[in-house]
């Protein structure tokens, strides 16, 4: 959410709410709750700020970072006369601003307005965000089905040869990342068919945590020259223990939390019949 605020720039047969809604140097779209009181027509500010509290709770409610959409600051605002003082103002995102219509007086009709406004653009900006992690997910998918190729070789010149071996070796490296469970525990807590590949059910956060797993394993067993299968399943289970603990550090949420995503097949056959490809050979991988 921006800090600096900037003066919002308006056009005729705008909505009101479009009218007041500023900008940051990174293009960052965003509303003040001074001027949004106004736009709604509260007169007494303090009464617009018992909108906000229950704003925020919704948002929380929601599952939301309340501090990813709603942002305390001090503005400087006019007090007649030219004169300025300082204020406590509350900086919006999108979607603060349509949990506050929700939460506002139903009777005022600016009201009603702004919750036909907000519900349209948050579903707009829901499908455009929809999209792009369409397409992240459709580029990880592909990376991993071919850096699963690399890190089996890599793992066969370790010495682990028979699939059985393959699919212990596999498993460590997910107990790693996830806090020990192995693929078929990662399959369980998806709710998944027995015929249906986990990987094609992760989004694109979860789908680039093992990625960056299948990658660094792949390095470590090449590079440390590790030979034998015990060694190479400690390896890899230790790689997925230090990218688990880096998504920690960060303040991630733990890849077996993350949300099951729809299959990524359909989305593959979507994109295929959009662009007119082939489809690709498929490379076999282990759950």
């Amino acid at each position: 959410m921006p800090r600096k605020p900037f003066k919002a720039i308006t056009t005729p047969h705008q909505s009101p709410f479009e009218q007041i809604r500023r900008t940051n140097d990174a293009g960052n779209e965003y509303w003040s709750s001074r001027d949004f009181a106004k736009v709604l027509d509260y007169s007494d500010y303090r009464n617009f700020e018992k909108v906000i509290v229950k704003a925020r709770t919704a948002c929380f409610n929601s599952g939301q970072r309340i501090d990813d959409h709603f942002v305390d600051v001090t503005d400087m605002i006019e007090v007649g006369k030219g004169a300025k003082r300082p204020a406590k103002t509350v900086y919006l995102s999108r979607y603060a601003c349509y949990l506050i219509v929700q939460n506002a007086d139903p009777s005022k009709e600016i009201v009603a307005l702004g919750q036909t406004y907000f519900a349209v653009q948050t579903r707009k900006q829901e499908l455009t965000e929809q999209a792009i992690e369409d397409e992240r997910r459709l580029l990880l998918r592909d990376e991993m089905r071919l850096h699963n190729v690399k890190l089996a070789d890599a793992a066969k010149d370790a010495g682990v040869i028979e699939p059985k071996d393959y699919a212990i070796f596999q498993n460590h490296g997910y107990m790693g990342l996830y806090g020990g469970l192995k693929a078929q525990d990662i399959h369980r807590r998806k709710e998944l068919k027995k015929s249906q590949h986990i990987l094609d059910y992760m989004g694109s956060t979860e789908l680039a945590a093992n990625l960056f797993r299948a990658t660094q394993a792949e390095e470590k067993l090449r590079r440390e020259k590790i030979t034998g299968k015990a060694k190479a399943n400690k390896a890899h289970q230790e790689v997925g223990a230090k990218v688990r603990q880096t998504i920690k550090e960060l303040g991630g949420t733990m890849p077996e939390d993350l949300p099951t995503a729809e299959n990524i097949k359909k989305l593959e056959s979507e994109s295929k019949k959009l662009t007119g490809c082939k489809p690709k050979d498929q490379i076999e991988e282990s759950p």
